[in-house]
């Protein structure tokens, strides 16, 4: 009979242990029982045609629910998993900013002095092998003088996102690099912006990207299957992007580092780097500190495309702002929150932390309709109804069948 009392006890508090674990709690302190979030989640899949997506989901600073939904290849049918590789995209920014943030504070690298100075070579002149890569046709706009690692990481250097589009997105084939407004005044997404930070940070250094990356952030954090240039160990474990019809599209593999998108990185690998991210906020680290200070106030109606030059308050309300390499929301009933997008051929991520409620929800897919469920995602995850999607064109599916 004591058996028995001691077995039925144990039963029960396994029971009570696994009940506990498979609850997410959402801002407003709302509960959500996984089992109901899978099926929710594979609706809007099957819905939107969603090729595959992960969804990380952090209460308390470590990851409460993790899972993979849909393909990694469509054509073969391929079940998609979180411990896939996934290319980054812009996600690799965020990380570069983690990077950079350490050099400020152990006194390499200066936020706010220009980063012509830190070089022998005016910026227009400096050596690229790939010669359209260089900024050789800046030499008649001083301005570039006025660019600090600050103005890079908050996207306000002037320049465009990449030099072979406008900033309405008219595609320039010449590519030339060009300063659209004084550098700090206004802010323009830029991955130019990021790389020549990246040119400059090397240069200081001696050392390149993937090096420090791999010393101060990759091996640290056990992020085994995460790197700025390809590596062997990841073949034969990654999965395809896909477009809007859900055809694949053939890997593309990197040999280069590039701060501003070059990184592949798993939903695995990736949550270890948010945990860590709001382990240090919690921890008032100046880290987190140095790289959640707003820099610089969004108005944009868009944040790219046409309306990207259009001005608006709508965002007032939340405090869309930028700090170092993260997006912010300095006004939610909940705190601050602090978000990074990744976009590219096939593959569309998005991840936010509300630091003060150490929680957070980080979404990784393999498909071009994925953004089309992201705002119902963030709602069913963990309540965010505050990520501006409209600023973001995370446009609905339902809303984009309607139009």
């Amino acid at each position: 009979m004591k058996n028995f009392i001691a077995l039925l006890f144990a039963i029960l508090l396994a029971s009570c242990s696994q009940s506990k674990v498979e609850r997410i709690t959402r801002l407003d302190g709302s509960k959500v029982l996984a089992e109901e979030l899978d099926q929710k989640i594979q609706k809007l899949v099957d819905t939107a045609n969603v090729t595959g997506i992960t969804v990380s989901i952090f209460n308390q600073d470590t990851l409460a629910y993790q899972k993979a939904f849909g393909y990694a290849n469509y054509g073969k049918k391929d079940s998609l998993s979180v411990d896939q590789l996934f290319y980054g995209a812009s996600l690799s920014k965020s990380v570069f900013g983690y990077l950079v943030a350490h050099l400020v504070q152990d006194g390499t690298l200066d936020l706010d002095k220009p980063l012509q100075d830190y070089l022998d070579t005016p910026i227009p002149e400096l050596y690229f092998e790939k010669e359209w890569r260089g900024f050789k046709n800046l030499k008649d706009d001083k301005r570039y003088e006025q660019i600090t690692a600050r103005m890079c990481l908050s996207h306000t250097t002037g320049f465009p996102n990449w030099r072979w589009m406008s900033r309405t997105g008219v595609f320039h084939p010449e590519g030339k690099i060009q300063i659209y407004f004084d550098p700090g005044t206004n802010y323009s997404y830029s991955g130019e912006g990021i790389r020549l930070l990246q040119v400059v940070v090397e240069k200081i250094t001696g050392r390149g990207l993937e090096e420090m990356a791999r010393e101060i952030i990759f091996d640290p954090l056990e992020m085994d299957m995460t790197s700025y240039v390809w590596q062997p160990r990841f073949e034969g474990n990654y999965c395809l992007g896909h477009t809007a019809d859900q055809k694949t599209i053939p890997k593309d593999t990197e040999d280069e580092a590039g701060a501003a998108g070059s990184m592949e990185t798993t939903p695995i690998d990736y949550s270890k780097f948010l945990e860590h991210i709001l382990a240090l906020e919690s921890q008032d680290s100046p880290i987190t500190q140095m790289l959640f200070s707003p820099n610089i106030e969004i108005r944009s109606k868009m944040q790219f495309g046409p309306e990207s030059l259009e001005t608006t308050m709508d965002n007032k309300k939340i405090g869309l702002n930028y700090g170092m390499a993260w997006g912010l929301m300095t006004k939610t009933p909940y705190g601050k929150a602090v978000f990074k997008e990744g976009h590219g051929e096939g593959f569309q991520h998005y991840s936010i932390l509300f630091p003060e409620k150490n929680m957070g929800v980080l979404l990784l897919s393999n498909s071009d309709n994925a953004e089309s469920i992201f705002k119902e995602l963030l709602e069913i995850t963990i309540g965010d109804t505050y990520t501006s999607w409209e600023w973001e064109n995370y446009i609905p599916y339902n809303k984009k069948q309607s139009l």
